[in-house]
């Protein structure tokens, strides 16, 4: 069996370390897929730098992955060697249980998830439950693509359990903010974006996707807004939102991580403003998106890295200096 390259992660806090490993074979029901692109998302950092506590160790990060199957295992009918597929951060569900026979599988006690505690996409190659993998079609090369697999299915997510606000403020305009921004836009949504402050390269970049507006997360909203999703891992911003949105606004946490949220007065809560929390994303989540990204179009915006340099894609990120997403391309 041939040989690959994956970057593993084997103490949290520690850099990602490049490995050569055996080339797996898939089994029942799984496919091997050969990575084309992983996208690196935040998702990846808290796993990295030991904030989400759970890992398998060493783990093979990388959860927003294009590539083509390159194998199947023994009763694999959904795909085809040759076939283009897509891999989110949901890798398992267990099926049996009532969040998963209420179509809540993202709540699922016994979920696993792409390179968390299944090794992921950060290497030439890997392995994926079929049932958990997205047909890839439409106009999207491999590293356009790639964004849409956590950044895209997390916005949509979020969009909408935020309800239909005519005005949406954005917290954070990272990967998932650029894309969740260009549906709103096509949606008729009217786009506040709130940056980190003096950040003013992302104040223009979320203007020229659309924004009404853009400036600094600790200014106050220039109109009350009727919903906001949050995609910074910052708890202050939480009451900050609060603040800015209408009796009866919602604030979603988009983020699978948070810093501490500080206590705030009932007041701007009252009124029936809510906090709502996205946790993971279904499958349903995936396909919705997937057909909805090339009829807006959504437009990614990547920084490509070679598979070697992961770690500072990931430093970059920390520090904030990505514009859109940050992609790993495979190749030599």
């Amino acid at each position: 069996m041939a040989d690959m390259r994956q970057m593993v992660l084997e103490r949290a806090g520690e850099p990602l370390k490049l490995v050569t490993r055996a080339r797996p074979e898939p089994a029942a029901g799984e496919v091997l897929v050969e990575v084309r692109a992983c996208g690196v998302c935040r998702t990846d950092l808290h796993v990295v730098d030991g904030e989400l506590t759970d890992p398998k160790l060493p783990i093979v990060p990388g959860h927003e992955i294009v590539g083509v199957v390159a194998a199947t295992g023994e009763r694999v009918e959904r795909f085809a060697e040759g076939q283009r597929v897509g891999i989110p951060w949901l890798g398992y569900t267990c099926g049996e249980c009532g969040f998963c026979k209420s179509g809540r599988e993202n709540l699922c006690e016994n979920a696993r998830f792409t390179g968390y505690q299944i090794d992921g996409g950060y290497g030439d190659y890997t392995i994926a439950d079929q049932r958990y993998c997205f047909p890839i079609h439409g106009p999207y090369g491999d590293a356009e693509a790639a964004p849409l697999l956590c950044a895209g299915l997390i916005g949509h997510r979020s969009l909408r359990m935020a309800g239909d606000p005519k005005r949406l403020g954005i917290y954070g305009f990272g990967a998932a903010a650029h894309i969740v921004a260009q549906v709103a836009k096509w949606e008729g949504r009217e786009v506040y974006a709130f940056t980190r402050p003096g950040d003013t390269a992302a104040e223009a970049f979320a203007r020229g996707l659309g924004a009404v507006w853009a400036g600094p997360s600790d200014a106050p909203a220039p109109e009350p807004l009727d919903a906001a999703i949050i995609f910074a891992p910052v708890g202050p911003l939480v009451p900050a939102a609060l603040r800015a949105v209408m009796p009866g606004g919602i604030v979603v946490c988009a983020g699978i991580h948070m810093s501490d949220i500080p206590s705030f007065p009932y007041e701007i809560l009252w009124r029936e403003r809510q906090i709502r929390s996205v946790a993971n994303l279904t499958r349903k989540d995936g396909e919705e998106f997937l057909e909805l990204a090339p009829r807006v179009p959504v437009e990614t915006t990547i920084e490509p890295y070679r598979l070697e340099d992961a770690n500072r894609a990931l430093d970059n990120l920390r520090a904030g200096h990505v514009q859109g997403a940050a992609v790993l391309v495979m190749g030599d």
